[in-house]
């Protein structure tokens, strides 16, 4: 009879990153299964841990800790779960109880105990799955077909779904469509007529609640409405682990969520589905650090399921899985990309600048400004300003250099006409401020925001109802008659029928960030702020027409850009052609860590270089990144953890950070 407990316990530190051994007293067995939360103890500590295996016997020779308690008799940790979390652990150089509690909500004591009578879905995973084994055969949902069929391959991915093969496809879509209605579509076709607790599962994992509820909306629009929850972070401690156990009982199939709902245990999973894979927000903040589009193509092959990274624009980690053979490239039709496409409109052409030299360079060009003006007559224009606030920074008159706070050094900025510079580290008010260069007292706007913008804009137009949208607050809806949209990136309002124009500000000062994905970012918000206008309205960017990302914008070629961009990044060795992890904290702690490394070969330090501190106060911190080729990528993850574990044992003084392929290098 099996007596012993292989535990992966809850203690984030990496030389106890394994499994261990306990003996299961005699009276436990019956509550003890794969799964279950328990308590154990370790080096005299009570913690708590999941059951990943039950074994006849331990390799340890010693006697064996018994459990101290079962805490729960829910197997909230099925195997493929326990697969993938030691997959994303190794894979990020780091620990499976980080994983695990990333995946797993908090045990809600009083919502298991009121749920514990609906218990696990009847229906097995045979059951489940009544699918044709030829994809050929595979007869496609209509209503599907009819979105689908707009992308080259598109009705082809739809079929190889539907008959629950493993097809992994990365794809745009056409310029006024948004992703949200291709989503549900494929969902429909996987789903077909399934209830609930039956039927193949599908994951969907979206940026925001926003993206939720667009999503949603799809799905009913669908037809799909049973067996579909949601998983957002903020739904709260007992909403959120009451819809968690509806999907590992496998009475929710269909899953959407935001970051957290990418290891969603769905029964039978056919599809999973990230949208938008570029947006910073599928990056997880916390340890290991795990990015969404990442974690779902390992899952995609632990389960050996289907795969769709979608979005109006293809990453240059996208491109990388298509290059290399692993995915499919599904887009549209050119015809439908010619059809659908908004009016692009550059300024600082030869043109522009003879008809209007000082205009036509300004941060709002005179052909911006008559566009906005004329558009208005017939819906909403929505403007997209990069920065949030009213000046984000400030420099001094005199000298050009950036003020800065005299207690923390943090930069200065305005958050209203009337306000003195506020400190944006400490938040600190610099009413007398005096430039530390030249001891000037006045003081320049070096970047505008958007509530700044607003105000411009009301002054030019008025008459004109103008509506900010952003970090301040989020409009969801517009108002009634036509008005203006100020608004960042990643906070436009849906315009129902769509915006008669959209304008695009501060463009170069996008593409100018000293960030790898400066060029990519930039162009993956143009595409979706233009995708909200109207089919041929006029979309205005400002920005250097001769530019690359502004040339893939005119054209709307997402795909050749993505392309570009990878041979640009394989040449020159950066991520995603390359491994590369960044090693961050005090500088005599990280030139220890790294020197202690036994690093695979082909692979180079680079560094260290500063990094910028995140509030008044903060130690200097330093960052050296280890770069080697993908081939080399799992030992260098390999001797990475190796290296935390030696710390974490020997109880080495400061703090190392690892993180593996993070979205900005400085």
């Amino acid at each position: 009879m099996p007596q012993v407990a292989r535990v992966c316990v809850d203690l984030a530190l990496p030389h106890l990153d394994r499994l261990f051994d306990y003996a299961i007293p005699e009276a436990m067995m019956p509550q003890v299964h794969p799964g279950v939360r328990v308590r154990v103890r370790v080096a005299g500590r009570r913690v708590n841990g999941f059951v990943v295996e039950i074994a006849e016997q331990s390799e340890h020779q010693g006697r064996l800790i018994p459990l101290e308690a079962v805490v729960s008799p829910e197997p909230v940790l099925t195997p493929p779960l326990a697969a993938l979390a030691r997959t994303v652990a190794d894979h990020y150089a780091g620990c499976m109880s980080d994983v695990l509690r990333l995946a797993i909500p908090a045990r809600h004591a009083k919502v298991e105990k009121e749920t514990a009578s609906e218990g696990p879905a009847v229906a097995s995973a045979v059951e489940s799955v009544d699918l044709p084994q030829s994809a050929n055969a595979a007869v496609v949902n209509p209503t599907s077909a009819v979105v689908w069929e707009r992308l080259d391959g598109g009705v082809d991915a739809l079929r190889h779904w539907q008959a629950g093969t493993a097809a992994r496809v990365v794809s745009t879509v056409p310029p006024t469509a948004h992703p949200a209605a291709f989503i549900a579509a494929a969902t429909a076709a996987v789903r077909g007529d399934a209830g609930e607790g039956v039927g193949p599962g599908v994951v969907i994992v979206v940026p925001d609640h926003r993206d939720v509820q667009r999503v949603l909306a799809e799905l009913q629009d669908c037809g799909v409405t049973a067996a579909v929850e949601v998983l957002r972070a903020d739904l709260g401690p007992a909403k959120r682990y009451r819809a968690w156990l509806r999907v590992r009982r496998g009475t929710a199939r269909v899953v959407v969520g935001t970051r957290a709902a990418m290891f969603a245990p769905v029964l039978d999973p056919a599809l999973l589905v990230v949208m938008d894979d570029g947006d910073d927000l599928h990056a997880e903040p916390r340890a290991p650090y795990p990015h969404v589009r990442e974690v779902l193509a390992m899952r995609s092959q632990i389960d050996n399921c289907g795969l769709l990274v979608i979005g109006r624009m293809r990453t240059c980690e996208g491109q990388r899985l298509v290059s290399s053979g692993w995915a499919r490239g599904i887009d549209p039709h050119r015809d439908a990309v010619r059809a659908e496409s908004p009016r692009m409109l550059t300024t600082g052409s030869d043109a522009e600048v003879a008809r209007d030299p000082a205009g036509a360079r300004s941060r709002l060009p005179s052909l911006a400004l008559r566009t906005a003006q004329q558009a208005i007559a017939t819906g909403p224009v929505l403007v997209q300003v990069p920065r949030a606030g009213y000046v984000p920074v400030l420099a001094c008159q005199s000298c050009r250099s950036v003020s800065r706070c005299g207690a923390c050094r943090g930069p200065l900025r305005l958050t209203s006409p009337t306000s003195a510079p506020v400190c944006g580290w400490c938040g600190s008010i610099r009413a007398n401020h005096v430039c530390d260069q030249c001891g000037g007292a006045s003081w320049r706007a070096t970047r505008i925001g958007a509530t700044r913008t607003a105000e411009e804009l009301g002054r030019a137009m008025p008459g004109v109802q103008v509506v900010t949208s952003g970090r301040d607050g989020i409009v969801a809806d517009l108002p009634k008659g036509n008005c203006l949209v100020v608004s960042t990136p990643g906070a436009e309002p849906i315009a129902p029928q769509g915006y008669s124009a959209v304008l695009l500000l501060d463009g170069d000062l996008l593409m100018s960030r000293q960030d790898l994905r400066a060029d990519e970012e930039a162009l993956r918000r143009w595409f979706n702020a233009a995708g909200l206008a109207r089919t041929g309205a006029p979309v205005v960017i400002v920005a250097d027409p001769s530019h690359r990302a502004v040339q893939a914008l005119v054209r709307w070629d997402p795909v050749g850009f993505a392309g570009q961009e990878f041979d640009l990044r394989r040449s020159a060795h950066l991520v995603p052609a390359a491994r590369m992890a960044a090693v961050d904290g005090e500088p005599p702690f990280v030139a220890e860590a790294v020197a202690a490394m036994e690093l695979p070969s082909g692979t180079e330090v680079l560094g260290p270089v500063p990094l910028p501190p995140t509030q008044a106060g903060d130690p200097e911190r330093v960052r050296i990144i280890l770069r080697c080729p993908l081939t080399q990528g799992h030992a260098l993850s390999v001797e990475l953890h190796r290296m935390l574990a030696h710390r974490s044992a020997r109880k080495d003084p400061g703090r190392v950070l690892v993180r593996i392929d993070p979205l900005t290098l400085g």
